[in-house]
This record gives structure tokens, sequence and C-alpha cells, in this order.
């Protein structure tokens, strides 16, 4: 009796996969592109909507220094500063929060559940105590060295002995350390009137009474915080797998952190010394993105640099028009948007058990 002759298993369809690959890539560029289109209508509210109703015909001719001397100032000053203002620090919290949960493998990873957020806070107001009145460049740097030291001190907690970085440890960590940081900040507040009067200016978040010179002076530092973060994409893509695997791979996993860590300070530093402490921004935006493009830190970061300002500037809108006598600020926004997102985030992935 003859022996069967096995014939091989077929090889696998190389051009159907390159063919999908080729849409998939497609497919998010055209999403990509529409984000951007959604962006740009979304600025275009910010500019034309407002506790005062300006017919759109009047907008625009505010925006060409024509028309109603009030309108100019209301539409060219205060409203486009505030829209110029939200488009950048959106950009900067939604990148600083990708780049966080990527380096840290953390779901929960924020600027603000982290407490870094909380470091900038109390190292500005810390600044003025000691100091005095100062202009916005040194708010700045106060917010950098602020929210750098609360980033290494959260994860130094996080890892004391033995132990890992794990999404729980790093979450409570980053929550008792912002709280003990809110506590001295109260505390100096108490004793200090300028003090005082320098943190009820922006302790809600507000994109209100900022004029062209915030958005010029932060501005620097977040177009290199950007160039960092999307910079990164290769190697976070890398990391995921592991460090021991990413550096088999080629990744300079040491350099690739400390590079990560400048981006983060440089973009939340920048964003909370301009507008206040916005928290849930950077925690949401990367959530929202991932479940569209999947692990891909190529796509993943472009993305959140056009979703996080679309979800600031419709905050900044609502919280303009859902009062009759009044604003709500847009760290109040999207604290009531991000609270109830973040736990469905927990419970959804099981990372707290009590």
């Amino acid at each position: 009796m003859s022996t069967p002759v096995l014939s091989p298993s077929p090889a696998p369809d190389v051009e159907a996969t390159a063919q999908g690959l080729a849409r998939s890539t497609a497919s998010k560029l055209a999403s990509l592109l529409v984000a951007v289109a959604i962006l740009a209508l979304v600025c275009l509210a910010s500019v034309a909507i407002g506790a005062k109703n300006i017919p759109f015909d009047e907008v625009v001719a505010a925006l060409f220094d024509s028309g109603d001397p009030n309108n100019q100032v209301i539409v060219g000053d205060m409203r486009v500063n505030r829209t110029l203002l939200g488009l950048a620090c959106g950009i900067a919290l939604g990148l600083a929060g990708a780049v966080m949960q990527a380096l840290t493998r953390n779901p929960l990873a924020d600027p603000g559940i982290l407490g870094v957020n909380a470091g900038a806070s109390f190292a500005v107001v810390l600044g003025v105590a000691l100091f005095g009145g100062m202009s916005l460049h040194g708010y700045i740097w106060f917010a950098f060295a602020g929210a750098a030291l609360a980033s290494v001190i959260v994860y130094a907690l996080a890892t004391v002995g033995r132990a890992e970085a794990t999404p729980v440890r790093l979450a409570l960590s980053g929550v008792a350390f912002a709280a003990v940081l809110m506590g001295f900040t109260e505390g100096l507040i108490l004793l200090d009137s300028e003090a005082l009067d320098v943190f009820r200016f922006w302790q809600v978040g507000s994109l209100a009474g900022r004029d062209v010179d915030t958005f010029g002076a932060v501005l620097p530092f977040i177009v290199v915080g950007v160039v960092l973060a999307l910079g990164l994409a290769r190697t976070l893509n890398a990391m995921a797998l592991g460090d021991d695997t990413a550096s088999a791979l080629g990744a300079n996993v040491l350099v690739a952190r400390i590079v990560g860590v400048v981006a983060v300070t440089l973009l939340c530093g920048a964003a909370t010394a301009a507008v206040g402490p916005i928290g849930f921004v950077g925690l949401i935006v990367p959530h929202l993105v991932r479940a569209f493009t999947g692990p891909d830190q190529r796509w993943i970061l472009p993305f959140c640099l056009v979703v996080a300002p679309i979800l600031m500037l419709v905050s900044d809108i609502v919280g303009r028009v859902v009062l009759s006598t009044g604003e709500l600020q847009v760290g109040i926004v999207t604290t009531i948007i991000g609270g109830p997102v973040l736990i469905a985030l927990v419970r959804r992935r099981r990372t707290v058990s009590l």
C-alpha cells in the first residue's frame, strides 16, 4: 500500500495581508483627517460662541478688525486668545497622558492622578510665598520644577523596597502624595494673602482671563514637548513588550525614559502654569483613542494631539453656556466628565481590589 503524500500547508497570503494593512492605514489616516476637520470646527465654535450672543457675520467681521468695536474686543482679543490657549494646553495634556501611560504601562497614568498637577501647583504657590509677585515666566519655572519633582517622588514611593510600580501602587501613591501637597498648599495660602490670590486665580483650571502673552510664553515649551513626545513613538512600541525585549530590539530604554519624563514635564508644567491644574484630559483621551487605533503609539500620539484639544475646547464651550448667570470653568467640566470615566475604567480593568 502506497504511503500517502502530505501536501504542504498553503503559505499565508502575503499580498492579502499587505492589502489589509494598507486599508487599515488608509482608514486611520482618513479618520485623523476627519478629526482635524472637527477640531477646526470646534475652534470656530469656540470663537463664535460665548456668554454674549454675537451673530456669526459680526463674529467674522470682528476677526478682520471691522464692525462693532466691542465685538472686536470680545472676539478678537478674548475669545481668540482663549481658543489658542485651549488648543495648546489640550495638546499638551493629551500627549502628556499618553506618554505617561506608555512609559509606565499603566492605564491609570495621568498628570492629575499621579500628582504632577499638584506638584506644579504647590511649587507655584511656594514661589509666590517666598519671593512675592512673579510674572508668568516665573510661574512656568516653578511649575516645571514641581511637576518633575512630583513625578520622581511618586514613582519612588510606588517602588519602595522591591515592589514593582504596578498600576494600583502608582495610582495610590499619586493620589496620596497629591493629597499631602494640597494640604501644604492650603496651609501656605492661609498664611499668605498674595499666594491665596494667585491660587484662586487658576486653582480650578480656566482658559478665561489669559492674554496673548500667556499663550506666547508657554508655546515654545509645548512645541519642544510635542516634538520629544512624537519622537518616542517607535521606542514606546518596543517598550510595551518589556524593557528586556525593547533593549534586544535596539531601543535605549534609559534614554527613552529620560526623554519621556522631560517631555511630560515640559507639557504638563507649561499647561499647568498657564491655565491651572486641569484633570482627566490626559486620562480620558488616550483611552478613547486606543479603542480605535489599537496599541500602536505611532497612531495613538497623533490622534491624542488632535482629540485632546477637541475635548478641552468643547468643555470650555459647555462651561460658557451651561449657566445663565455666569461661566463654569473648564477644569470643573472636565472633572465632571472624567470622574465617571475613571470609575468605569477601574471597574472594567479590575485594577483595584480592596
